[in-house]
């Protein structure tokens, strides 16, 4: 699911369904800000009640928790959350500046853009 370009980040929202409003304010806020850093971002919703949606909430929890974690203490990520590059940045929807610093930090790692 989660292909990646080496020009370019992923973020991963963990998403429910529409009815879920911070789930629905996580993508809102996402969908705004990636516009502006559309050559360096690709931007995913985990639709985690769906198809591959599932498959990959299990990957990232196992990432975040280990198997043991998951599978014995039913340790999920949370929902909504937002991940970039496979790793958790935000548990809760995050101010369009927060947001817009993290994309940039994680850019400036990964040497795709100057600032």
């Amino acid at each position: 699911m989660t292909t990646q370009n080496p020009k370019k980040i992923v973020i991963e929202v963990i998403y429910k369904a529409d009815y879920c409003l911070p789930c629905l304010y996580m993508d809102e806020t996402v969908r705004e800000v990636v516009p502006k850093y559309v050559k360096y971002v690709d931007y995913q919703r985990v639709d985690f009640l769906k198809g591959q949606g599932k498959k990959r909430f299990l990957e990232l929890s196992n990432a975040l928790f280990g198997e043991e974690g998951v599978r014995k203490h039913f340790r999920l990520v949370p929902v909504p959350s937002l991940f970039i590059n496979g790793e958790l940045f935000f548990d809760a929807i995050p101010p369009k500046f927060e947001l817009e610093e993290a994309i940039e930090e994680v850019l400036l790692e990964k040497g795709l853009c100057d600032k």
